[in-house]
């Protein structure tokens, strides 16, 4: 399985490479100077005479506006941008100077959000660009970079909200296992910047917003909780995600006050004639890449969805019983009555979790049309929850690939078709900032041994997943050979999963 290993690497690699912040940028971003300078911006033209400011926040963000910078010269006034704590170190020491900003720098930097959670530092930068932006006249221009990690990165919670109460609410939300959707929607209506707070304070000036995205379905609104885009939500939606969690009957009086008075409907689209949002990444983008890559190396490639959600202990499921459908195809019994049994399992399992645009019986036909003995790669991404009920230390993607790999085990011990030996298996899991969770992992590779090789170890894996422990568990097995160590990538485009299989 080593080279199973290294090309499921390779592939993660080369999709992270793909939505790198500077090729991304330079790609939506040209700086015309003959006659009148003018930012061309994915086609649209706006006329610059050294009246242009910047603003940003995420983890990506740093990248963005060092490229930007370059493309823009002296039309940049002034800039202001908020990055995680301890970003520029960790990529000076991985000798990723592209990503830097140059010595002398238009552009301020403030760290913060340690362990992207909203802090007094990340308070300090948005209150920065909330000044800057409420500064602005009409004959400015002001280009706001956005990625994900943006939201903790922004905080400014609306008076007499304080920053501790909003980020209380937030973690009890969290530890519900509410969804990345919800929180922003909490998030949003409780602060000043968010929701499209930012765009509103620049007005009168024109606003172009680039945006990489880290959320499934690549929805403005959302993605950084949408500063610069009309809010598609209300008060009303975000008491509805109160009650939903039992949370209405215990909130600061701060915050009861806040939603009380805040309006009712979202914001008129008009009012935000002055914005331009344009979308320069994606997690599609990046799984394109993965699949020309994988195809490259002689894998038959589909793509199951960029939109993978739910709880994970469900798509780890998902995903087993994927893997064993193959391995059924492979030992020749793709038409018998297990794989018939696997593949109800499947599309029941699918409708339950309804993940936007998986159209599951379209894509086992697709796999069913792969040839019988070429190996296989499905790729997936998106982002899945984890309901946390222990104090262990892990993150998403390292208990989904710990969780495919129990899987795995049980499933050999029941299925007389998969002897180990027969086909090979190697899945992927990991977060394409290169940091999942509080660790300093991007997520893990199992393969089907995994639990065997655990066991005589003397690890018990499900006493590790009960206390939210994977982190601890592949750190511990074979010299934590299983964990990705990327360091932090400078991107976010959400998780990526691949699973590559072979006779």
């Amino acid at each position: 399985s080593m080279a199973l290993r290294e090309h499921a690497l390779s592939l993660f690699l080369s999709a992270v490479g793909t939505v790198q912040p500077a090729p991304m940028l330079r790609r939506a971003l040209k700086l015309q100077r003959d006659g009148c300078p003018q930012l061309l911006v994915k086609g649209r033209a706006f006329p610059v005479k050294r009246n242009l400011y910047l603003v940003g926040f995420g983890k990506a963000v740093l990248g963005m506006a060092a490229a930007a910078e370059e493309i823009l010269g002296d039309h940049l006034v002034r800039g202001i941008i908020n990055v995680p704590l301890g970003i520029q170190e960790s990529l000076q020491q991985a000798g990723m100077q592209e990503i830097l900003l140059k010595p002398h720098s238009k552009i301020q930097v403030i760290e913060g959000a340690r362990n992207n959670l909203p802090d007094l530092e990340a308070l300090k930068g948005a209150v920065a660009i909330r000044e800057l932006a409420e500064g602005l006249t009409e004959d400015d221009l002001l280009l706001v970079l956005i990625s994900g990690g943006g939201s903790a990165l922004l905080p400014a919670p609306i008076p007499p909200i304080l920053l501790r109460e909003k980020e209380e609410l937030t973690k009890m939300l969290a530890a519900q296992g509410a969804t990345i959707q919800e929180l922003n929607i909490v998030r949003k209506s409780l602060s000043l910047l968010k929701g499209g707070g930012l765009a509103r304070l620049a007005y009168p000036a024109q606003v172009v917003s680039l945006i990489l995205s880290d959320v499934i379905g690549d929805p403005l609104d959302i993605i950084a909780s949408g500063p610069t885009t009309a809010s598609s939500h209300s008060a009303q939606d975000c008491l509805r995600i109160l009650t939903k969690y039992s949370l209405h009957h215990s909130l600061p009086t701060s915050v009861e006050t806040v939603l009380s008075r805040s309006p009712t409907k979202p914001a008129a689209p008009e009012d935000y004639s002055h914005v331009c949002n344009v979308l320069i990444g994606s997690n599609t983008l990046a799984l394109g890449e993965a699949k020309c890559q994988a195809e490259a190396l002689g894998y038959a490639t589909l793509i199951l969805s960029t939109a993978v959600c739910g709880e994970v202990g469900r798509i780890a499921t998902l995903y087993c019983q994927l893997i064993r459908l193959v391995c059924l195809g492979f030992a020749g019994l793709r038409e018998g009555p297990l794989a018939h049994e696997v593949r109800g399992n499947l599309l029941q399992l699918a409708a339950e979790l309804d993940i936007p645009g998986l159209n599951l019986a379209e894509f086992l036909q697709a796999l069913q049309g792969l040839g019988p003995k070429r190996p296989i790669c499905i790729l997936a991404g998106g982002e899945t929850t984890v309901q946390l009920q222990g104090t262990g230390k892990g993150g998403r993607n390292q208990e989904l690939a710990l969780r495919v790999g129990l899987e795995l085990h049980r499933a050999q011990a029941v299925d007389i078709s998969s002897p180990p030996g027969r086909v090979e298996v190697v899945f992927l899991s990991a977060g394409t900032d290169g940091q999942d969770g509080p660790t300093e992992a991007a997520g893990a590779v199992c393969c089907p041994g995994l639990v065997g090789a655990a066991l005589r170890e003397g690890l018990d894996p499900e006493a590790f997943l009960s206390n939210n422990d994977s982190y601890t568990f592949f750190s511990q097995l074979q010299g934590g050979h299983h964990l990705l160590l990327t360091g932090l990538t400078g991107t976010n485009v959400m998780d990526i999963q691949a699973i590559l299989i072979r006779a």
